[in-house]
């Protein structure tokens, strides 16, 4: 079983930054792929980033790309999102989520192969 609690989120400008953060725990955290997605009101829960396990590879939606990054700390369970030139579209409640059958970077855009979900933390970016 893994829990995964995200924090960071806030309100912020446009042009601002924000950083998120995940934790994770149980001891096999650092042999899974990580994603984070984000949902806002009345729309469907849409792909953001995903690291690898070692972190050596990533993958953004093109929407995010250049703006965002993913990063993890395996040796403290978290993964985190640096969200730069933030723009009203990005105002959403964030979730980080993991899960064992992500082996393939084909599989990271889609949330049915993420087993396990924080709670969300809002992002709320003003104009």
């Amino acid at each position: 079983q893994v829990q995964l609690v995200e924090s960071g989120g806030g309100l912020v400008q446009a042009g601002g930054s924000l950083r998120l953060s995940c934790a994770a725990s149980g001891r096999i955290f650092s042999t899974y792929t990580m994603g984070w997605f984000r949902q806002a009101p009345g729309k469907e829960r849409q792909f953001v980033a995903a690291i690898s396990s070692s972190g050596g590879t990533t993958d953004y939606a093109d929407s995010v790309k250049g703006r965002f990054t993913i990063s993890r700390d395996n040796a403290k369970n978290m993964v985190y999102l640096q969200m730069n030139n933030l723009k009203p579209e990005d105002t959403a409640d964030y979730y980080c989520a993991t899960g064992r059958n992500l082996q393939s970077v084909w599989y990271w855009t889609l949330p049915d192969r993420y087993e396990y979900w924080g709670q969300g933390t809002q992002v709320a970016v003003s104009s």
